[in-house]
Formats: structure tokens, sequence, C-alpha cells
């Protein structure tokens, strides 16, 4: 049964935009700074190019990130937060600080069963 639009939990809505890992950390390094595409990709440890301008296009689509390109021999190409994607920093940041705390939970209690 398909269900309409209207009427899916908004969270499969926002995961859809945001939730995977690739789209997540395109976000992080775009926060506080605009990266040309090779910046990016060296800031995502050499992911595969293909991979990283589909998630670049989706997010772009979705409002997330804003392409810039300047009239330049060669082209020069940016890549910023848009206010929506702004939006999403301190969401990241919340994340990031629970990983942190769950890694340490997690790290103590395997030290606890040695």
């Amino acid at each position: 049964m398909k269900y309409k639009k209207e009427n899916r939990c908004k969270l499969v809505d926002a995961m859809g935009i945001i939730g995977n890992k690739w789209n997540l950390l395109i976000i992080w390094h775009l926060r506080d700074q605009k990266l040309r595409f090779t910046e990016l990709q060296k800031k995502m440890y050499n992911v595969n190019p293909k991979t990283i301008t589909k998630h670049l296009r989706d997010l772009e689509e979705n409002k997330i990130i804003k392409r810039t390109v300047y009239p330049e021999v060669p082209p020069r190409v940016e890549y910023s937060l848009t206010e929506r994607g702004i939006e999403l920093i301190p969401i990241l940041t919340s994340i990031m600080e629970w990983a942190s705390q769950y890694m340490g939970l997690e790290l103590e209690q395997l030290k606890s069963s040695e």
C-alpha cells in the first residue's frame, strides 16, 4: 500500500534528504566555509568523484547547498550551505556530541569487562 506524501512521517522525508553518510559529511565540511570540488574531495578521504557529484546534486536540488560558478578560465565552482543548510549545523553538532558520549560509554564498558 502506498502512502500519500502528506501522510508520511516528516522524519522519513528529512532522512531522505540528509540521511546518508556522504550528505552528512558534505554538509559538515561546508559548515563554515565555501569549498571547491577538489577541496571537498580531499576532506572526504578521496571518495569517488562520481559519488560526491551525485550527492552534491541531490543536496543542491533540495536547497541544502548552493553551487556558484565563476565565469573564469578555467571555470571555478564553489559549494556552500544555503540558509536551510545552515539550520542543520546545530543538529549535526548535537549528533557529534551524542556520538562522542556514546563512544566514550562503549570504551568504558569494554574496559570494565576485561
